[in-house]
């Protein structure tokens, strides 16, 4: 399962850089040229970690990153700086606005990288461990146990994965394509609507006792575990 890295930087050469990089070293990319098209792109599929350029056309880096720390399924997006702006005073302001590292240009590939590993760790804690955890919902990954407020909850095999893998990125939404290849593998032969069967499923026995809708439904994308929705 990859993670999803979003590249914000007008710099073409930049960018290719960055790419070719993180691919090799397992992650997915996507990009952005601009602050308008970074929020809009943060706001159809939430990545896993932001490399932010702080010198962009439209919005600046840094009003990209406080709108992204005033917004509730944004706060912890991890945020990575790029700039040409080395200065203390530049780094201050920088890590206020909300980043969670700073990065000075020209840089290490290496060490990049090694920087976007180390933020999607914190802020993704439950990936190494037994017990995935989110609102009243808890999946015990040992014990191959499910749990709302307490109550256990009985899913078949493909729901159990449908629900870890959500539960392994909250508030990310993901298409149905995305869902087929990261629950049922990429070479499946499985029709997309099956995706649609599952999720139903999973909603069924996720509210059986008449909780909140924790499975959001995003309109012409996909699916996400959000209970703002």
């Amino acid at each position: 399962m990859k993670p999803l890295v979003l590249i914000v930087e007008d710099e073409a050469p930049l960018v290719t850089l960055l790419r070719y990089n993180l691919e090799r070293e397992g992650f997915d990319v996507a990009e952005a040229v601009d602050g308008e098209e970074a929020l809009l792109r943060i706001a159809e599929a939430k990545p896993d970690a932001v490399l932010l350029d702080w010198m962009l056309p439209n919005v600046s880096g840094i009003e990209v990153c406080r709108q992204l720390r005033r917004s509730p399924s944004t706060r912890t997006v991890p945020i990575i700086m790029l700039t040409a702006r080395g200065e203390e005073s530049d780094r201050v302001r920088g890590l206020n606005s909300g980043a969670d590292d700073y990065v000075v240009k020209p840089f290490s590939p290496s060490e990049l990288i090694a920087r976007v590993r180390a933020v999607i760790r914190r802020a993704q804690p439950s990936a190494g461990e037994d017990v995935l955890r989110y609102a009243d919902l808890t999946m015990d990954l040992v014990a191959h146990r499910v749990t709302r407020g307490g109550a256990p909850i009985h899913l078949g095999p493909t729901e159990f994965r449908l629900l870890r893998h959500f539960l392994q990125y909250p508030g990310r939404v993901f298409s149905r394509e995305q869902l087929l290849d990261r629950v049922w593998g990429q070479d499946t032969e499985v029709e997309i609507r099956t995706v649609d069967v599952h999720i139903r499923r999973l909603r069924k026995a996720l509210n059986a006792d008449g909780g909140s809708d924790l499975l959001r439904t995003v309109r012409s994308v996909g699916y996400a575990l959000d209970s703002s929705g």
